[in-house]
């Protein structure tokens, strides 16, 4: 780990004393993982593309997507891979919260993994059935609550932004609620993941506003000046966000439209994961709904169109489900469709940190 061999070499070289800064590690981190990027990134797609491991499209979903069948998936497994690399060299591995949130990171990708294998084992758009999907997802997300209220020095309370005298202990019900921020935050993402590059430009906006929320938190000075809570190894947690930041951008170069390769749900889930995770450590739970408000419009969307759907014997709310297929058959171009959503996430990621200052 190139962090501690630097740190020992910092007492012999003055030099190597910029490497005790988070703020550098930061940038290293996330520089590593985009250039591990554009390095493998075309070899990747080539050997995903040799072993035939390909997007399957559902039939329901808009006939211009029919196109993208065959495209490579499976992507977050180079995000993943690239950003534990990135770790391995600038995080702090001993610090309190880098295994607990890779452990998470890694559990949420195998149930995607999972997902993904099975749909291309079939040759069709099916993989583990909702019902399996969603209680592998709780019980990873019980667990990781669990741990965390286990923690003694761990705070199991819910703080609102803006009203930061407002706190709630949760108690033990905090292990509930964990889970349900952990399994929100993946599901969303990965019902956002419908478009080249819709999912993967807001998880960049929401991952760098949280690295500064964890940046913060770890921060004494800056924690006590902004009134938030002071997370001790929350700054470790800033440069694991970088690393995944970092990859995310590389990973963006060629999920760009037109595509060349998708997360797939290995992506998708364990990247939601991340953000959840994160949100439950800086405790900015709460904020998660702004700040990843691409992805919670998602959702709701989704959830809206089937009660509604339900209620009214097959009347619907928008044309298609999520969201962003309305859009597609309105007319919208497909480039359009995902700049616009990215806007959309550019402001609810400015609205998030302005909420800092806010009393």
């Amino acid at each position: 780990m190139l962090y501690k061999l630097f740190l020992q070499l910092s007492t012999e070289i003055s030099f190597f004393n910029v490497f005790k800064y988070i703020t550098f590690r930061i940038i290293l981190a996330a520089l590593t993982s985009t250039l591990l990027w554009f390095f493998l990134g075309p070899r990747f797609i080539a050997f995903i593309k040799a072993y035939r491991v390909r997007q399957y499209i559902r039939g329901e979903g808009p006939e211009s997507h029919q196109k993208k069948a065959g495209t490579p998936t499976m992507g977050g497994l180079m995000v993943l891979g690239a950003s534990l690399v990135s770790c391995l060299l600038w995080v702090d591995v001993t610090a309190r919260f880098f295994l607990p949130m890779w452990s998470v990171i890694l559990l949420f990708a195998a149930i995607g993994f999972r997902d993904d294998y099975l749909k291309i084992k079939r040759r069709r758009n099916e993989g583990l059935s909702g019902k399996k999907k969603f209680a592998l997802q709780c019980l990873v997300g019980l667990a990781a609550g669990a741990y965390l209220y286990a923690d003694p020095s761990f705070d199991p309370t819910l703080a609102f932004p803006v009203l930061k005298t407002l706190v709630f202990n949760l108690g033990p019900f905090y292990i509930l609620f964990a889970a349900l921020v952990l399994v929100g935050a993946s599901n969303a993402v990965n019902l956002t993941d419908g478009l080249d590059g819709l999912a993967a430009g807001p998880i960049v906006m929401a991952g760098a506003t949280y690295m500064v929320f964890a940046y913060c938190a770890g921060n004494s000075v800056i924690a006590n000046y902004l009134q938030i809570a002071r997370i001790p190894g929350a700054a470790e947690v800033a440069v694991l966000l970088a690393a995944l930041i970092g990859s995310g951008l590389g990973f963006l170069w060629y999920n760009a439209f037109p595509a060349q390769i998708f997360l797939g749900d290995t992506g998708s889930l364990s990247l939601g994961a991340a953000l959840g995770f994160t949100a439950l450590v800086v405790k900015q739970e709460i904020l998660l709904v702004l700040v990843g408000g691409i992805f919670v419009i998602e959702a709701l969307s989704v959830i809206l169109q089937v009660a509604f759907f339900k209620c009214t014997k097959g009347r619907r709310l928008w044309r298609m489900s999520p969201l962003h297929h309305h859009f597609e058959l309105k007319g919208w171009p497909e480039p359009k469709v995902i700049v616009r959503f990215w806007i959309i996430a550019i402001i609810l990621a400015l609205a998030g940190l302005s909420t800092l200052k806010l009393r």
